[in-house]
């Protein structure tokens, strides 16, 4: 006669073989006998999780519960059980009754603390992470989760401080090194961030993420040391679906846009979609009569940033009987006049800095939005659990990340004929939206600066022709670069003029104009500085020579802005086209060429043409307040139009589509 030892013993071993099904089938036999039996309850539980049924596991924990309330394991269990079945609230709940039961229990809390996190509840989940370390200073895994989540709550350096203790714990675990090379990256601690790197790239050399990372980190520090082959590791990783790869990373090397919607397809479904449970489809429009359009923008970047620099004036200007602009913010205060200039713009700013994704989502309902613009995409601090989720019936991708978030439930993604072309639809998910003369607004309230510095001031000698490019070192590339040390050599005299923010990337750019045949002191560094400093930079600058294939955004409009020329070449892809874009609207087209031999014959051609030059400078003078470009108004009314559209859209029950706005409809 078999007794319930045998029984459990049996399906013990049959679950630790994986014959899910007939462990099942041993403790369903039992319990036809013994209905109240807390154990195999339990046992039976655990196994349906493990099938992935995590409705029957729930159900099946619940009632070895009722038999058995203090024990701290079930309810241990049924929290994973609930988690699996997208219920985090509850299993939330079930991990607080299991810490009642058993408040010293370190794993517990580092449960509790990873259900925060993954709610976008960072300061509660870094608060749950701490009481695991404390119970467990040795727990690598907990420390990890830690400092991970304290960079998140931009808590850098507690972050690099409690990882350097992670990696002692556990000096083998690739994770560790990696989030410990991601927070000393953000400290500006280049090369220790790169050691970090190689080390968990040598600890896991099959991870994909890893590459990502280091591709990222070389780009930052122009370091082209092993650079060709990296790029191509990334492209074949693309190309063969082997991995992630990182979607800001890829918009600067030679990708095509198919392999960008690809990447971006993957990276979703890898690493957002999880995130949140499947989005329902949104529900029938309710008839909206004659009451503005509730447009909820959300961003981290509410504060001096590029992304406030463009689009502060947009919000001061929606007409207040067409749209009511809403602002949830997740980002830093930082308290300057941006920011405060954003609050006041908007008819009601949100800050959710420290919410979780369900509280947005539902302040969001009860607030009535109607359409959702995502400022971020795969950009620095963007919150993915957002991304994961359909916060409103229309959602729309604007103006942080120039390329597709492969996200099957972001309905639009606003561009021009020239960016986003109707014939590039398949590369996108979204819905392309073409706005009239240009897809990126600009702010009138940008600085003119009374004062231009002199070229001394700016370390620049006196006589030379000054070609400039003030775009992240990241976004330089080392064709590109090449391009530019031939149009040194083929200019006498000029020097070139860059972004100076990162030491270690000045010394490799050197050491590049050297191996090029350059002597190193013409390539002169500006520091960073105030906005309006640095805009009277492009002043005493002669030409603005564009990145490829990433180009330059808001610098661009910032150099056209002051009068500065830029010369450009038109790509293939969305961040490799928004410079002709720009020069479009501004009226200046023929500044974009079709090819880089034709963008270094052209640079060179203008330094040698000096009238040219200047009547190009006069034509972005004297068009500055009449150019599209810089019309926010004009902008406003063609984005409020594109809005209603949309909304029109959703009202008579029809699915996203793609549509192109008229220049002269918004008159």
């Amino acid at each position: 006669m078999t007794t319930l030892q045998d029984a459990a013993g049996h399906a013990v071993l049959c679950y630790e073989q994986g014959r899910f099904e007939e462990a099942g089938q041993i403790c369903r036999a039992v319990l036809e006998d013994q209905p109240d039996h807390s154990g195999f309850l339990e046992f039976f539980a655990t196994i349906r999780t493990a099938q992935g049924l995590p409705e029957m596991a729930v159900t099946l924990y619940r009632r070895s519960i009722a038999l058995t309330p203090l024990r701290m394991a079930t309810w241990w269990n049924l929290a994973t059980a609930l988690e699996r079945h997208r219920r985090p609230d509850r299993a939330y709940e079930a991990l607080k009754r299991a810490i009642a039961i058993a408040p010293d229990h370190p794993q517990a809390y580092a449960n509790l603390g990873a259900l925060h996190r993954a709610g976008g509840r960072r300061p509660l989940a870094c608060r749950d992470f701490s009481r695991a370390v404390v119970l467990n200073p040795q727990d690598a895994a907990t420390r990890t989760s830690l400092g991970l989540t304290a960079r998140e709550n931009s808590e850098v350096s507690r972050s690099v401080a409690v990882l350097r203790k992670a990696v002692i714990c556990d000096p083998a675990a690739a994770e560790t090194h990696l989030q410990l090379a991601h927070g000393l990256r953000e400290l500006s601690e280049f090369q220790p961030a790169a050691t970090a790197y190689g080390r968990a790239r040598r600890l896991d050399p099959g991870s994909s993420t890893i590459q990502g990372y280091q591709l990222l980190l070389k780009q930052a520090l122009c370091d082209w040391t092993g650079y060709e082959a990296l790029c191509r590791t990334v492209l074949d990783t693309i190309d063969h679906a082997t991995g992630i790869a990182i979607p800001l990373g890829i918009l600067a090397i030679g990708t095509t846009a198919a392999q960008q919607r690809r990447a971006a397809g993957f990276f979703y479904d890898r690493i957002v979609s999880p995130l949140a449970p499947p989005p329902a489809r949104p529900a029938p429009a309710t008839p909206r009569g004659d009451r503005p359009l509730r447009v909820a923008y959300l961003s981290a970047d509410f504060h001096e940033h590029a992304t406030a620099y463009l689009a502060a004036e947009l919000f001061e200007r929606h007409d207040r009987d067409r749209v009511t602009p809403l602002a949830y913010s997740y980002g830093t205060n930082d308290g300057s006049p941006m920011r405060r200039r954003l609050e006041a713009a908007f008819a009601q700013f949100c800050d959710v800095q420290a919410a979780g994704a369900e509280a947005i989502a539902r302040r969001m309902a009860e607030d009535g939005v109607d359409i959702v613009v995502d400022l971020k995409g795969y950009t620095k601090q963007a919150r993915f659990d957002l991304l994961a989720r359909r916060l409103a019936p229309v959602q729309v991708a604007y103006l942080g990340y120039p390329g597709t978030s492969g996200c099957p439930h972001m309905d639009y993604l606003l561009g021009d004929p020239l960016v986003t072309p109707p014939e590039h639809q398949e590369h996108y998910s979204e819905r392309l939206v073409l706005l009239p003369d240009s897809y990126q607004v600009n702010d009138r309230r940008r600085p003119l600066p009374d004062r231009t510095p002199s070229r001394a001031e700016c370390g620049l000698p006196e006589d030379s022709f000054v070609f400039c490019s003030f775009n992240a070192p990241y976004k330089i590339a080392p064709a590109l670069f090449g391009l530019w040390m031939r149009v040194l050599k083929r200019v006498p005299g000029s020097v070139l003029w860059l972004y100076g923010g990162v030491p270690e990337a000045i010394g490799n750019l050197r050491r590049e104009a050297a191996a090029h045949g350059v002597a190193p002191e013409r390539l002169i560094f500006a520091a960073k500085a105030p906005l309006a400093e640095h805009l009277a930079r492009y002043r005493v600058a002669d030409l603005c020579l564009d990145t490829l294939p990433y180009n330059g955004h808001t610098t661009t409009s910032d150099a056209l802005w002051i009068g500065c020329p830029v010369v450009t070449c038109l790509g293939e892809t969305f961040a490799s086209r928004v410079a002709a874009s720009l020069l479009g609207a501004a009226g200046l087209p023929s500044l974009a060429t079709a090819t880089l031999e034709g963008y270094e014959a052209l640079a060179v051609d203008l330094a040698g043409d000096v009238l040219r030059l200047a009547g190009l400078r006069r034509h972005l003078e004297d068009a500055r307040w009449q150019s599209p470009l810089f019309d926010s108004g004009r902008f406003t009314r063609h984005v409020e139009l594109a809005y209603e559209t949309m909304w029109r859209l959703h009202e008579a029950g029809q699915g996203p589509r793609s549509f192109v706005l008229q220049s002269s409809a918004a008159a």
